[in-house]
């Protein structure tokens, strides 16, 4: 059964109540509710809980700190393993300012008592499990943006659960992608609950590792057969032709038998396939349904615009999870964005998927997102969480916070050592692939992320709020649509901004000023952190060869956390061990104090990647896409689309350049509709105008060019004028030395 969320008024925001009682409070035992309400199971948790030596304190007390919500409730979930009980998120608070949650509370699965007026409709008397237990933690988020933890109450009503069986609590029972895929196995090979149990255990090493019930094996396995589209099936495709007859630029494509749960659906939009066309250099292909257990196995593919927001490349709905089906599915999605393959893709780590990514993108970097990683962790390694509490903070420690390969290898050494888990094969086969998901290995190739060491490489979430586990099929569309409309709006008030809102310089440099004009507003924020933290790291040469020069940079005070610059003087093109601009396209801290140090005062071209400016959509931009009607047709949609964005901004401003503006409109209009009354003729003397224009602007373009190219050899010149007076001067250094000593071998001879 389940329950609307209750709104409550209070003070400045808004109490609302989630759907986390599913059950009607029946025992946890019997009737689980693992996919709907479970916590997420890691996150990056950063510093945020840390005592005055520097060691992770796991007991939570009030003033605790955490760097997002998510992370306090995985916290907290964790601290309730141990100690032997069940967590779920109870109320949350939102700002009425931007309607942002800002407060949120986490209890005991046993707070609270049964709802009333529920036992006539119960065919069987539940077991009660609410107690009112008032164990809880409260966090409100602050100015900072941290969290902190404003209510703590820690004593419980009732017994807690011995750590042999913590396991059969819900917050800590999850059926893994790895699991599901095994079952699936078993369970085609005509294997019955019982038997596939038996295997996951000895498999797991002991039940208490399996990381679920039998009960939980028994329910997935039955909704496995079930799991249709159903009628909704031929809803959707109803809706796809009817797009696709609307749209000649809609994609779509169909696998298989959808009412046999053997069929899979593709779709993707003119500006999904648009939107690639323009940021299409880092993919996630998105299989939350996988892991949360949704109604509908709805997959799409996403990217990050210029504004560092999600967008979508398209869709895909998957009943059948076959190697072949994933490699049928990523070659439809290829033929829909014009065949050109990402530079980097982002999946879970599952095996089909990754064998099917290998087939369809063989020069693609293939990367496994980490917060799957650490969810498989936390299934794998609990027994190791449960005896060493602190293994969990020092091996996420080592994976998001080590700066080069030789420290991470000495680091997972040492880990391994310390907890004696050499023989662990999970973490062995997860070493063996850490090229794959440990975040120093992926720093020479772009993921668009604004930080190397930041733990949000997760799946990025296009639908969130709008698509959930709850989400069924006939209003997969409905939501479908309203999350495209929504992400719209929040793209164009972002390019509002950057053109609008003038972002507060905080240096004089020409190299910001540069910046701020051409970056969108997120990506000038991160680049002006960098530019600003140049002047706590000076730069000192070790090595100079004449045309390469190396250089030493590191924070004052932190001299033991040096990186290394190789700057090549004529090119004016550097490149740092910490890899920041190749993993994310943003120049880092290092390589602008040695600009800073060799008197460069604008950034160099290729350092402003086109993709992060505010014109990252013009037409130079676009990569690989053919030359068709269809595609041009796209193009210029979105083209006029930014156009006439700018055009009503400008004729706002005033009643006065309202009426010319719409004057101009009209007389538009006008024009518009005679060259479609008269299409596709053109007349002569507009052709002729038209090249004349194009001359003109080919021209201009052409001695801008020149000028650059004559300015750059005058600066080589002057440098190899330099260089070669240096030499001329150590030569006559030498000259002088020589005769000096002949004068002194003469005198001595004549002695």
């Amino acid at each position: 059964m389940e329950f609307q969320p209750l709104d409550i008024g209070i003070g400045n925001g808004v109490i609302e109540y989630d759907e986390v009682d599913y059950s009607g409070g029946e025992d946890d035992s019997e009737h689980p509710v693992y996919y709907d309400d479970l916590l997420p199971v890691n996150s990056t948790l950063s510093s945020n809980f840390e005592t005055s030596n520097g060691d992770p304190n796991l007991e939570p007390y009030e003033g605790m700190e955490f760097d997002s919500e998510q992370s306090a409730r995985i916290f907290y979930n964790s601290y309730a393993r141990r100690i032997g009980f069940s967590t779920r998120v109870s109320v949350y608070q939102r700002s009425r300012r931007d309607g942002s949650i800002i407060c949120r509370q986490i209890v005991c699965s046993r707070e609270g008592f049964r709802r009333g007026g529920n036992e006539n409709r119960c065919k069987r008397q539940r077991t009660i499990t609410r107690v009112g237990c008032k164990a809880q933690m409260t966090v409100k988020k602050q100015s900072s943006g941290k969290w902190a933890v404003s209510k703590l109450v820690k004593g419980h009503n009732h017994e807690l659960v011995p750590p042999d069986k913590v396991h059969c609590l819900r917050s800590h029972r999850h059926v893994s992608g790895p699991a599901r895929s095994l079952i699936d196995t078993l369970q085609a090979a005509g294997m019955g609950p019982s038997g596939v149990m038996s295997v996951l255990i000895k498999e797991s090493g002991g039940v208490n590792n399996v990381g679920f019930t039998k009960v939980d094996c028994q329910n997935y396995m039955s909704s496995s057969r079930q799991r249709t589209l159903g009628s909704g099936g031929q809803l959707v495709i109803d809706y796809l032709k009817q797009m696709q007859a609307e749209d000649p630029n809609f994609f779509c494509a169909f696998q298989g038998d959808f009412e046999n749960s053997a069929g899979n659906i593709f779709w993707a939009d003119a500006n999904s396939r648009m939107n690639y066309s323009y940021f299409g250099d880092t993919v996630t292909f998105d299989t939350t349904y996988r892991m949360n257990r949704y109604r509908v196995p709805f997959a799409p593919f996403t990217g990050l615009n210029h504004h560092g927001q999600p967008v979508l490349f398209g869709c895909a709905l998957l009943l059948n999870e076959s190697e072949a089906s994933f490699i049928w599915l990523f070659e439809a999605w290829l033929a829909a964005m014009s065949g050109r393959h990402p530079i980097s893709f982002t999946t879970d780590q599952d095996r089909i998927i990754r064998a099917a990514v290998a087939h369809v993108f063989p020069g693609t970097r293939h990367r496994f997102c980490k917060l799957n990683v650490f969810r498989e962790a936390q299934e794998k390694l609990s027994d190791v969480y449960l005896s060493h509490p602190h293994f969990e903070p020092e091996f996420q420690r080592c994976i998001n916070t080590i700066d080069s390969v030789i420290e991470f290898e000495s680091c997972w050494e040492s880990l391994i050592r310390k907890y004696d888990l050499g023989n662990n094969e999970w973490l062995q086969s997860m070493y063996n692939v850490r090229q794959q998901w440990v975040p120093v290995y992926l720093r020479d190739t772009f993921f668009g992320e604004m930080s190397i060491t930041q733990g949000s490489d997760s799946i990025n979430s296009y639908f969130d709020g709008y698509i959930n586990a709850s989400t069924n099929i006939h209003v997969l569309i409905k939501q479908y649509e309203k999350a495209i409309a929504s992400r719209y709006e929040k793209e164009v008030k972002a390019d509002y901004d950057a053109v609008n809102n003038e972002p507060v310089l905080r240096t004089p440099s020409p190299m910001e000023k540069q910046a701020a004009n051409h970056y969108t507003r997120k990506i000038f924020m991160k680049f002006q952190e960098e530019l600003v933290e140049t002047l706590a790291y000076p730069a000192t040469i070790v090595n100079d060869t004449g045309s390469k020069i190396i250089y030493r940079v590191a924070k004052f005070g932190e001299e033991h956390k040096a990186n290394f610059v190789r700057y090549n003087v004529f090119e004016k093109k550097a490149s740092c061990c910490c890899r920041m601009f190749e993993f994310s396209g943003i120049i880092c801290r290092h390589i602008l104090a040695v600009f800073r140090v060799t008197n460069i005062l604008t950034l160099p071209s290729h350092y402003i990647l086109k993709r992060w400016t505010r014109n990252a959509k013009s037409n130079g931009h676009i990569l690989g896409l053919p030359s068709n009607s269809q595609e041009s047709s796209a193009i210029r949609y979105d083209n006029l689309r930014q156009e006439i964005i700018k055009f009503v901004e400008e004729g706002a401003e005033s009643a006065h350049i309202y009426d010319i503006a719409m004057d101009a409109l009209c007389e538009a209009a006008k024009k518009v509709s005679a060259a479609k009354n008269h299409s596709p003729g053109v007349t002569q003397d507009t052709l002729f105008n038209g090249c004349q224009q194009l001359q003109s602007v080919d021209q201009d373009k052409k001695i801008q060019e020149l000028t650059v190219e004559l300015e750059n050899a005058s600066q080589r010149c002057e440098a190899y004028r330099t260089k070669l007076l240096a030499v001329l001067k150590d030569m006559e250094e030498q000259k002088l030395k020589m005769l000096v000593k002949v004068e002194n071998v003469r005198l001595n001879l004549k002695g």
